[in-house]
């Protein structure tokens, strides 16, 4: 099956692409770059292009079979999917897995949430054969953290005290194939999510355990965290950040028994623990060249 991963240099696009790979699918990731094409995983093929392109869209989806559909944040979040769903429609492609947040229609009014609602309603509409993925906030940003966490003793991400059901890439990327190269998953929306409740203050404690240390939670003054995060990122992404964050202190974002348990039978597997990641994070972190802990 001739497979095109959209938004496959990324944390949970390039896992979807190892493990297309690994179910022997025919694997192609579109990309702006081509300096980026020449780091992809062995096997995996390159497509340079850009979704606000009309001679991209119009070519890209030629002789691919299934899509794999994720939109990083942006300002022309909405416009490059529908873009890419039109795209696929017109081709003929078979089967599409679009990647959407847990929830979503939770907070559709928030600039990071809103145009992943539009996306997943151009995709039911589209007529191909779909599989929406909503993943909720993923262990992998943690090591973003590292240098906060190793150097100063401070988790920062302002996740709140009301939880949200943190998950593993890998098992986002787990459903996303499964999905793709199997049957009976046509129309069926899965959150993609972890077994705990994970708050900012017990993230925290769950890093110093693993490394060692007491790993402070920052809290949740948000002007600070807006005119620290504008340091390095745009305008627009710490507002819609911030905003994404201020939703979660107030409402969390958390998976019910029923998601659990369907994620689970999806899977095969019962999804990763937290606990889990991080101490195998922290393990890598603390190892000398030697192999020995630091």
């Amino acid at each position: 099956m001739k497979t095109l991963v959209i938004g496959g240099t990324g944390l949970v696009g390039s896992q979807v692409a190892r493990e297309l790979l690994q179910r022997n699918a025919d694997v192609a990731v579109l990309t702006r770059s081509a300096e980026k094409a020449k780091a992809l995983p062995p096997g995996v093929g390159a497509v340079i292009g850009d979704l606000l392109r009309v001679d991209t869209v119009r070519s890209i989806f030629k002789g691919v079979e299934g899509v794999f559909l994720l939109n990083p944040a942006s300002q022309t979040e909405a416009q490059e999917g529908l873009m890419a769903v039109t795209g696929a429609r017109n081709a003929g492609v078979r089967r599409i897995v679009y990647q959407s947040i847990h929830d979503v229609d939770r907070a559709a009014f928030l600039p990071n949430f809103g145009p992943k609602v539009a996306i997943e309603g151009g995709v039911k509409a589209s007529g191909i054969p779909y599989t929406i993925v909503r993943p909720n906030n993923f262990f992998q940003v943690d090591p973003w953290f590292k240098d906060a966490m190793v150097q100063m003793g401070i988790y920062p991400q302002p996740l709140g005290s009301v939880g949200l059901s943190r998950v593993d890439i890998r098992d986002i990327a787990e459903v996303a194939a499964i999905a793709l190269t199997t049957g009976g998953h046509e129309g069926q929306t899965y959150n993609v999510v972890g077994p705990d409740v994970l708050t900012g203050p017990g993230t925290a404690e769950a890093w110093g355990k693993a490394l060692g240390r007491e790993i402070r939670y920052a809290g949740e003054d948000m002007d600070a965290w807006e005119k620290q995060s504008l340091q390095y990122l745009p305008d627009w992404m710490v507002f819609d950040f911030r905003h994404m964050y201020e939703f979660f202190q107030k409402q969390g974002l958390v998976a019910t028994r029923e998601d659990l348990d369907r994620l689970t039978k999806v899977l095969g597997h019962p999804p990763r623990r937290f606990q889990d990641f991080v101490r195998q994070t922290a393990e890598t972190w603390t190892r000398t060249p030697s192999g020995v802990t630091a």
